[in-house]
């Protein structure tokens, strides 16, 4: 056999298809395939501690123990593991007996969370094929074909197979510390490509977040679909509209926080996902010239800032998703006569109300949003102690990035970033000279109202003012 797999992955050539065969279309998996630990490179050092405690405190109470899916994925492929699934034959009561730090949590699918401090291991029991004898408690589907509840425990080869994706039927088992390939995983990782386990059609119906799982798999492993995998996608893309609000939440940032943002994007408006999950930017890309520049760059500063470990927030993310559509309804008010402050603050508010119908947005998010929005209009107004109080405010610097995105995208005329970098590098001359150019410019304050003088009676003593 085979050893140094990290090399042997990293060789062109059919090599893997030699030894293992291939698949090239949906069909049925080949079956399993262990690979011994002399003949992987995935070893227990690149596990955190957290993890092997979960594999070992259930392999020691006498259960099947295996880290399954994106950890070994990523191993293989020689990145570093983030997320630490588990998988086992223990239910999720005899886990959560095991685990004091644990919870069940999910009523379509339950799962356990063991918590060790900040990380999270997720176990989750072996699933099984439904059949007729199991109740709608355990096991129900809608009339279309949509899983709306999985409690049906199985084997380790009946969960591998129900899996979406063969890169991710990859087993690491603690007993031996092997590697278990259920659906010819490893040819896909050596050959860069993303395969459906099953009909691709009926595993999307199923539950069609499998279709954005796809986009981000693809985007962040740099992989190409499989043909069968691809061809149902576009026309697939409205069942997305029958997933919750919330959950689509989840899945928004998983698909744009992973560091592949820009890619990602490009490839949801390929297969047509983009509009199931933002409609209303859809439209408005498609009419405003900048909003595709304004977005991509929003989306391209997102994953710089991940790549160098720096914070990111879903309110600017979200800010710059929605802005376009905001920016047509408070033109549209407008020219109906409302001003501009009121109809950029109802204009926002039809664009979340709009938008909560597919995505939901936590108020954590939305109002700071809102404020970035809202500073727009503020940020040209520089008149005597406007600029001041506007730079203090706890949003200035994220309205401040929003705008320079603006004037590169071309929505407005370049220059106010300028002169807000400028006041915010300058010293207090600086400043004052500033304030001056953007007066000279036509900032000009306005002239003070005077107050009408009110006309002192006179007394006349206590007779008043009498005659004869």
């Amino acid at each position: 056999m085979f050893k140094g797999f990290t090399r042997f992955l990293q060789r062109p050539g059919e090599r893997l298809k030699n030894l293992f065969g291939s698949q090239d279309g949906p069909g049925e998996p080949p079956g399993l395939r262990v690979i011994p630990r002399d003949q992987h490179s995935v070893s227990r050092r690149l596990f955190s501690e957290p993890a092997l405690k979960v594999l070992y405190r259930l392999h020691n109470a006498g259960y099947e123990a295996y880290l399954v899916g994106g950890c070994i994925r990523d191993s293989l492929l020689g990145r570093q593991p983030k997320d630490f699934d588990v998988a086992t034959d223990a239910t999720p009561e005899e886990v959560r007996e095991l685990f004091r730090n644990s919870r069940i949590i999910g009523r379509r699918f339950r799962i356990v969370h063991v918590r060790f401090g900040r990380e999270v291991i997720e176990v989750t029991t072996f699933r099984g094929k439904p059949n007729e004898d199991h109740g709608e408690h355990l096991s129900q589907q809608s009339d279309h074909g949509l899983l709306l509840r999985d409690n049906v425990w199985g084997d380790v080869e009946e969960d591998a197979l129900r899996r979406d994706f063969t890169v991710n039927a990859l087993y690491y088992n603690i007993a031996d510390f092997s590697i278990h390939d259920w659906a010819d995983g490893v040819s896909d990782i050596e050959s860069r490509t993303l395969r459906m386990i099953g009909d691709p059609a009926t595993r999307y119906r199923e539950d069609p977040v499998r279709m954005l799982r796809a986009i981000r798999f693809a985007a962040k492993l740099d992989f190409d679909f499989a043909a069968a995998t691809e061809a149902p996608i576009r026309e697939m893309a409205p069942l997305l509209l029958q997933i919750p609000p919330a959950r689509l939440f989840d899945e928004v940032l998983k698909l744009f926080l992973a560091g592949h943002a820009l890619t990602t994007f490009r490839l949801l408006r390929d297969y047509d996902l983009f509009a199931m999950l933002f409609p209303e930017a859809d439209e408005a890309l498609a009419e405003l010239p900048w909003a595709e520049a304004l977005i991509e760059r929003a989306l391209a500063n997102t994953d710089a800032r991940i790549q160098q470990d720096r914070p990111v927030t879903p309110a600017f993310l979200f800010a710059a998703l929605l802005w376009p559509g905001v920016v047509q309804r408070q033109a549209r008010l407008q020219e109906d006569g409302m001003p501009p402050v009121p109809a950029l603050q109802a204009a926002a508010q039809q664009a979340v109300s709009r938008q909560l119908q597919h995505i939901s947005i936590p108020k954590r998010f939305s109002l700071p949003m809102r404020e970035i929005w809202d500073l727009q209009q503020r940020l040209p107004q520089r008149r005597g102690r406007r600029a001041i109080q506007t730079r203090e405010h706890p949003r200035f610097r994220a309205a401040y990035d929003f705008l320079l995105l603006r004037e590169e995208a071309g929505e407005i005329p370049p220059g106010l970033g300028d002169w807000w970098t400028a006041f915010q590098e300058g010293d207090e001359h600086d400043q004052q000279r500033l304030l001056g150019k953007a007066v000279s410019q036509g900032d000009e304050p306005r002239p003070r109202k005077r107050r009408p003088r009110k006309r002192r009676r006179r007394s006349g003593g206590a007779g008043g003012d009498q005659n004869g």
